[in-house]
């Protein structure tokens, strides 16, 4: 959805304070700034978003009465979204929500319950049906924040027969096979780093190689991927922060460039985002620069459908942040720091 140098984007929240649910925003690639942003749709905690490959489409996930679940909507012509329907059971709210090229499942991570869910989707209306698989992980981790499992993130493989899970409670990344029917089938388990914290992953475009962030080491690990069977083998970890730091951080998001030359990681604490070059060769990373997030807590950016910016979300200051991004170097620079949204998390782009 771009109009000229226009492309659409959408920001999940903690509604707590004064904000409301879903935000959008438009980013002007002309005159390098973020305009238009508004409320998109009422939602409570819409923490975490995934937009269809048609662009028809977004899932959130959501709390409600005591429930959580995840809610569709459908995207109008103006941006706007429109309430499809949800899907909600009785407890927290998940974390996490994904959806396949061919919107046929829809995937959530639930951190309080320790679950990973899978979901049909009406192929004419992109509507949610009821929960086809839920398994719930057991374990715990060294860290006292490991007393039990913690579902943080699931997502597809780049094959899409598999569904990778990564258990930030039990330091492990578990692949599911994803059965035609939508239920899930556990594959393999790839112990990680004790007390590492697993948070989020990222695949390599040329679907050979890819990158988990940790919470509690603040570390990327970089893997290889075994399409034959689902299977993940370690092969560096790097850490995202500088020697020297010592106060509390935690790992947050980690994205990678459409080109797979270069990695980023998020530091809450640090309020920094981490660049990493790609060796081809290996997969493996090479430290290139940390760039201040501007802000209090960065949970989440994303990098725009051009390439050439990076916008980033600072949950506790309540702002956005706008960075040019070298194409060659990876290197981010500041344009713009203080466009006001109230406790962002997620950020996607359209």
């Amino acid at each position: 959805m771009t109009e000229n140098n226009y492309y659409t984007g959408y920001i999940g929240t903690y509604t707590k304070g004064e904000s409301k649910g879903i935000y959008s925003f438009k980013l002007d690639t002309a005159r390098k700034t973020l305009v238009d942003i508004k409320l998109a749709a009422t939602l409570e905690n819409p923490t975490y978003l995934a937009i269809s490959e048609n662009r028809q489409y977004l899932y959130s996930v959501m709390k409600k009465d005591g429930f959580g679940g995840v809610t569709a909507f459908s995207i109008e012509e103006n941006g706007e979204l429109a309430f499809i329907n949800d899907q909600a059971q009785e407890g927290s709210s998940p974390c996490h929500v994904s959806v396949d090229s061919s919107n046929k499942y829809v995937f959530s991570a639930n951190y309080h319950k320790g679950t990973v869910e899978s979901h049909l989707l009406d192929a004419k209306t992109g509507s949610i049906e009821p929960v086809v698989s839920s398994i719930k992980h057991e374990g715990s981790g060294p860290d006292p924040r490991q007393e039990k499992a913690h579902t943080h993130y699931a997502g597809l493989t780049p094959d899409e027969k598999f569904l990778a899970v990564v258990e930030l409670g039990t330091d492990a990344l578990i692949s599911y096979k994803v059965n035609e029917d939508g239920t899930l089938e556990k594959a393999n388990l790839l112990p990680v780093k004790a007390g590492s914290g697993p948070r989020h992953l990222a695949f390599h475009p040329n679907g050979k190689y890819a990158y988990i962030m940790t919470e509690f080491s603040s570390e990327v690990i970089v893997l290889n991927y075994h399409p034959e069977n689902g299977h993940f083998t370690e092969k560096q970890y790097i850490s995202t922060l500088p020697e020297d730091f010592k106060e509390n951080n935690q790992g947050s998001a980690i994205h990678i460039s459409k080109d797979g030359r270069f990695v980023y990681a998020g530091n809450r604490g640090h309020n920094s985002i981490a660049v990493f070059s790609v060796n081809e060769e290996t997969g493996e990373l090479s430290f290139v620069e940390r760039t201040s997030t501007e802000g209090d807590w960065p949970r989440d950016f994303s990098i725009d459908p051009t390439g050439k910016f990076v916008v980033a979300s600072n949950q506790e200051s309540g702002n956005l942040v706008l960075f040019s991004r070298d194409e060659n170097t990876g290197k981010l620079t500041l344009i713009k720091s203080d466009i006001h949204v109230p406790y962002p998390v997620c950020i996607k782009f359209l």
